[in-house]
């Protein structure tokens, strides 16, 4: 009896001693800056200037093309917060994404930690669920940062963000194989281009000249030179988005943040 005393009175002891270290793991969320844009990395300026406009600029271009806000922030750690509550919290506070759309989208980068999290607003949760962000985090990002490339990993992040969000998302090269029939589609794709090459020989013989090989000889080169230009935008360079008007080196979201909500939707991965 006085040996389960003894225990329990040990147990409560480290309990008051943990109060407070409790208290000073709660990270403060920083208050809706006034000046409100896409990119925040003033705590540890994890990015090169460049790098971190970049990023901005392209990101305040999506915003002004589909209204939906992404915002990346970066800090040093959570101070033992948990990542995926912090970044619902976070995105929820800053009010993120136009508030009849709920369509924000907060990323946060915990460098020491070695952790990131993609927070969901409630309306873009049917297209970025938890399952889709965990696999971009995985497939997409960690294997840029455990080469210590952070701007890359994040880059590549937008870029497979707005893939999701227009049903164009297919993974990086290593995901490749996750059960779509790329052979298939070669095999269609050597087919057709057969069938091309066939009536192309069959129109010159029945004209007796050249001018109509080259016809078809130049429908086939730009038939080939268009999926040269749609693969360009699956490798994720964000060239394909480089048409959207609006927003400049260094500059914010038209308007501000809308006043989004977030459910709690989205995941974290760790390296």
């Amino acid at each position: 009896m006085y040996k389960h005393k003894h225990i329990t009175f040990q147990i409560l002891f480290l309990l008051v001693l943990a109060m407070p270290l409790l208290g000073m793991a709660q990270y403060e969320i920083p208050e809706k800056p006034e000046f409100q844009t896409s990119v925040y990395d003033e705590e540890i300026k994890l990015l090169s200037p460049s790098e971190k406009s970049y990023l901005e600029d392209k990101l305040i271009r999506y915003s002004d093309s589909t209204s939906t806000q992404i915002v990346i922030a970066i800090i040093s750690s959570t101070n033992g917060e948990y990542i995926n509550y912090l970044g619902a919290q976070w995105g929820e506070k800053w009010g993120i994404g136009q508030a009849d759309k709920d369509n924000g989208i907060f990323i946060l980068l915990a460098r020491d930690d070695r952790k990131i999290n993609i927070s969901t607003g409630l309306g873009t949760e049917h297209l970025l669920t938890d399952a889709m962000s965990k696999r971009i985090i995985n497939n997409d990002i960690i294997p840029y940062f455990k080469r210590n490339d952070y701007y890359g990993g994040l880059n590549r992040a937008t870029d497979a963000i707005f893939e999701v969000m227009t049903g164009e998302y297919q993974g990086t090269r290593q995901t490749s194989d996750d059960g779509s029939p790329i052979g298939f589609l070669f095999f269609l794709a050597i087919i057709f281009i057969i069938f091309v090459i066939t009536i192309s020989k069959s129109n010159g013989g029945n004209g007796g000249s050249g001018g109509h090989r080259s016809g078809s000889g130049g429908l086939l080169e730009a038939i080939i030179l268009s999926n040269l230009g749609r693969g360009s935008y699956s490798k994720g360079s964000s060239g394909g988005f480089g048409g959207f008007g609006g927003g400049s080196s260094g500059g914010g979201f038209g308007g501000g943040f809308g006043g989004g909500s977030f459910g709690g939707g989205g995941a974290s991965g760790g390296w």
